[in-house]
């Protein structure tokens, strides 16, 4: 086991970090949207989801994510290929990137956070799509251009349609690459589906080496109470995402919207994910990189670092100046972690 500690992201400069430092409120917007749109008493339903199938809410309410969707997927490199893979659980629609020099090395498997959907890898894919083929999807029972057609029973089930996508697209195996709450299905598919998880990259994992930090949770129920002073509920909101809208930063990004269209007219159906046990951690051992942001980590913090630490073949780096966001603060420094992680866990 590695723990690495930076000082700084390699390769990175002030000028670089204040540029991801803006880019990086698309996914604060994720938490902020979550308690001011939708309310505190739906969080639970927002991030585990209710019986069911995920769904728009109404026509009007999908046309308003669609827009915002296709404008967010304009920043992406256009990808080689676009799957719909059928599965046991709804068709999910896979975007591909290869070249001729990647085409026949192991790819790389993202697993978005939630709401983000593949459009969150923006600023990592010309990076990652560089040096690997690259495979990324949006979540099933989650917002996107997926669509889920019989409900998970268990949080644990959601790895069997993933295994659907890897068995049609990538049976050799794959590099999972898991953010937020994707962190949580990705370390899920990796413990049932060892033979297939060539590594696993977990970026802030959620519910799944911790729980996030209480206080999260009551900065939630202030920024959602009535008739508070716009002055208290922006202090609560930075609170929650780590970073601040400065000049309404998050209007003007096509992903803010999207992020805020789907917590307002998509109804999630995710079951509810719980932090590893110690037996479960132990039965991660491919080799496994867990990166911690040292600032408003919702992973769990020094916490979840320490924990990670257990795992049998784990390199755990704790990212100074960094929050949750941390694919995007990052990205420029994280994608060369990563690449030089998989090459030597599986050299070509």
């Amino acid at each position: 086991m590695d723990v690495l500690h930076h000082d700084q992201p390699p390769g990175t400069t002030h000028s670089r970090r204040d540029r991801w430092a803006m880019r990086a409120r698309r996914l604060a917007i994720v938490v902020a949207a979550l308690f001011t749109v939708i309310g505190i008493g739906a969080t639970w339903t927002f991030f585990f989801g209710a019986p069911g199938v995920g769904h728009f809410r109404s026509a009007d309410g999908r046309n308003a994510y669609m827009d915002a969707y296709m404008e967010a997927m304009e920043a992406l490199p256009a990808p080689n290929t676009v799957h719909d893979i059928r599965t046991d659980y709804g068709s999910i629609r896979v975007y591909e990137w290869s070249t001729e020099e990647t085409r026949d090395r192991a790819p790389v498997l993202l697993v978005p956070g939630r709401a983000s959907g593949v459009p969150m890898w923006a600023e990592n894919l010309p990076a990652l799509v560089a040096e690997r083929r690259v495979l990324a999807f949006d979540a099933l029972g989650d917002s996107g251009m997926s669509e889920q057609s019989v409900p998970f029973a268990t949080f644990a089930h959601q790895a069997h349609s993933i295994d659907e996508v890897v068995t049609a697209l990538a049976p050799d195996g794959v590099h999972v690459v898991g953010h937020s709450f994707g962190g949580a299905i990705a370390a899920s598919y990796a413990r049932q589906y060892p033979e297939r998880t060539l590594t696993l990259s977990l970026l802030e994992p959620v519910f799944t080496l911790a729980r996030p930090p209480a206080g999260l949770f009551f900065w939630a129920m202030v920024s959602s109470l009535p008739l508070l002073p716009d002055g208290i509920r922006e202090t609560a909101l930075e609170k929650i995402g780590g970073v601040e809208d400065e000049a309404g930063a998050f209007g003007d990004d096509p992903m803010a919207r999207m992020i805020a269209a789907a917590t307002e007219h998509y109804q999630a159906a995710l079951p509810q994910p719980a932090p590893l046990t110690d037996e479960e951690l132990s039965q991660l051992t491919m080799p496994v990189y867990v990166a911690i942001a040292s600032d408003h980590s919702l992973a769990g913090g020094a916490s979840a670092a320490r924990r990670a630490e257990q795992l049998p073949a784990a390199t755990v780096q704790t990212w100074p100046d960094t929050t949750h966001s941390l694919p995007m603060q990052a990205a420029g420094a994280v994608e060369p972690v990563l690449l030089d992680f998989f090459a030597e866990a599986q050299p070509s």
